[in-house]
């Protein structure tokens, strides 16, 4: 990683949002869409290691990543300087027209990494969204089957497919239907709050997938195996591996959407792998190429050679800057420890948080894998309290640290810091968050 032009501490030194902040959000309110949320109003400078440094010189612990991309950093060495060689050379060809070696490279790797030992075949695209939604296509063809299932509390983006697969409502479908169709919800397991282990739940899954759509026409099962937006929910030990077995024995795709796990965050290369599945397609996208626009589809050499050719690929998919970028971030996680990181930063975590929640109820539980962990909060009668979320982000930021909340009912602070955050930087916004609770 580089030495970085800036010191890696929380710094605020004018009152937020500073001047030339205030500025730029007058701009972008004349520029941009309203319809584009921002959460803070702050514009970056900088940023890399375990902070961003704003255009008025404040200096914030980041702990959101872009929303779990930078993984390996903002601004990480191998990732910049492949991202500078690769674009001294070119930056697009289009791989469908005349191809490259870095898209053929990053498809070789993602099929050595993924779970499962049996031949595979990638797909580079763009977006989280896009490999979701090619993974469906994929999963159609082979099978000849039109259904999706979908999970409560899921997110898969925001096109028209992927939006009829999102659970919640506000901000991310709301007047924008109607939405594709075939597409059913699925119980998740949420041992927090259902009490069910993972067969148990797996059997009223089982039973609504039967009852409700039947495996005769059911062409997949999307799943996130940690779920981001809907809360950082593990499931029940046991709960995927069934739905998995089942999806076997009916000819149905198992799909494992880990758009937001990227790989490496949880502390593994795939977070499929803390479960025990072989997912028959993965999706990937998010922190897999350092911050550059980069997802993939890598499944089973016979589902992802079912079409014809032609019929998957996209102008900009696989941009060989992206796939620079990709490369150097797998060689980041390997060559710099980051999944050992990564199983540190959960030690952290679960400690500190564990302990406060201890002492404060208003936690009802804390949970995730690697540096993807969350708490959840509640009120006295243990129903979800979103307004105390909401508060704990306003106040962290106004301290220096940057928070993301999740969960469907908005009361969820998701921990996503990047893996070349120093430790002592860890420690200090969780620090920041006990400091609010005891305020508040």
């Amino acid at each position: 990683m580089s030495k970085l032009p800036f010191p890696q501490v929380r710094n605020i030194v004018t009152d937020l949002p500073g001047p030339k902040s205030e500025a730029f959000a007058k701009r972008k309110q004349d520029a941009v869409s309203a319809c584009v949320a921002t959460q803070n109003p702050i514009y970056a400078q900088y940023a890399g290691g375990g902070v961003i440094v704003d255009l008025d010189g404040n200096s914030f612990i980041d702990m959101g990543s872009g929303i779990a991309v930078t993984t390996v950093g903002a601004s990480n060495e191998r990732v910049a300087k492949a991202i500078k060689e690769q674009a001294d050379k070119f930056t697009h060809t289009c791989f469908m027209t005349t191809p490259y070696e870095g898209y053929v490279e990053v498809c070789e790797f993602l099929n050595q990494a993924t779970p499962g030992d049996f031949p595979k075949r990638s797909v580079l695209l763009n977006s989280g969204s896009e490999a979701v939604e090619n993974a469906v296509k994929v999963a159609r063809r082979f099978t000849g089957k039109p259904a999706v299932a979908a999970f409560e509390h899921a997110y898969h983006g925001r096109t028209n497919l992927t939006m009829a697969m999102t659970a919640k409502v506000d901000p991310y479908k709301s007047g924008y239907g109607p939405f594709a169709p075939e597409t059913y919800r699925m119980p998740m397991s949420n041992p927090y709050r259902d009490g069910l282990d993972g067969d148990q739940a797996a059997k009223r899954t089982i039973n609504w997938l039967e009852k409700m759509i039947g495996a005769k026409s059911l062409a997949c099962i999307v799943i996130e195996p940690l779920q981001g937006e809907g809360g950082f929910i593990v499931p029940a030990p046991g709960f995927l591996q069934n739905l998995a077995k089942w999806a076997k024995e009916n000819d149905v795709v198992f799909v494992a959407d880990e758009v937001q796990c990227g790989y490496g965050r949880t502390g593994k290369m795939f977070d499929s792998e803390w479960e025990g599945i072989e997912p028959d397609v993965i999706c990937t996208a998010k922190g897999i190429a350092g911050g550059m626009p980069l997802s993939a589809i890598t499944g089973r050499e016979e589902i992802m050679n079912a079409g014809v050719p032609g019929g998957l690929g996209g102008t900009y998919g696989g941009n060989p800057v992206s796939c620079a970028a990709a490369l150097a971030v797998a060689e980041s996680i390997k060559n710099d420890g980051l999944l050992e990181v990564a199983q540190k930063f959960e030690q952290i975590i679960s400690k500190r948080m564990g302990d406060l929640a201890a002492r404060d109820n208003r936690i009802g539980d804390v949970r995730g894998r690697g540096a993807m962990m969350a708490i959840e909060l509640v009120d006295e009668a243990g129903a979800p309290d979103a307004a105390l979320a909401k508060e704990i982000q306003k106040r962290a930021y106004q301290a220096g640290v940057i928070l993301l909340s999740c969960g469907t009912e908005g009361n969820v602070i998701r921990m996503l810091p990047p893996l070349s955050m120093p430790e002592e930087l860890l420690e200090e916004a969780l620090g920041v968050i006990e400091e609010i609770l005891k305020e508040i």
